[in-house]
């Protein structure tokens, strides 16, 4: 279960970040990547938090994986995951938690930039627990 968590904080920090790195460059977000910025209500970094529940994330994508551990859908199944549920839970619990309207209100850039950097996550993740290999990965849960 470490190992997971390990994949989903690290993919964090170099494929979620690093997509909205690129997304931002492109000027496609206002948002900006590794943010130190604090968050409510424990005042921790934005990429820190991120991080956290990126890994928490991953231990979900892990078990999900098992499933697939030498098939092509492996890699499907991480980007879609990794972009869907990860996406409806900011949007429908996370930001009417904060006082937002459900997805922000569900701007199309919004959406898009929220798939794009969740799967990037997902794919980083399942690549991740790959590189450890699949014995590995296994007992990583």
């Amino acid at each position: 279960m470490a190992a997971a968590f390990a994949a989903g904080f690290v993919s964090v920090l170099v494929f979620h970040q690093g997509m909205l790195a690129l997304l931002a460059a492109g000027g496609l977000t206002a948002a900006q990547p590794w943010s130190l910025a604090p968050t409510a209500p424990f005042g921790v970094a934005r990429v820190i938090s991120a991080s956290f529940f990126g890994g928490l994330w991953g231990v979900a994508l892990a078990f999900l994986l098992l499933r697939f551990p030498k098939s092509p859908s492996y890699w499907i199944v991480a980007l879609l995951f990794g972009a869907i549920a990860p996406s409806l839970v900011a949007w429908f619990v996370v930001q009417p938690l904060k006082g937002a309207p459900v997805g922000g209100g569900f701007p199309l850039a919004g959406v898009l930039v929220a798939l794009a950097v969740n799967g990037a996550w997902g794919l980083g993740t399942a690549l991740l627990l790959r590189i450890v290999g699949p014995r590995s990965a296994a007992h990583a849960i």
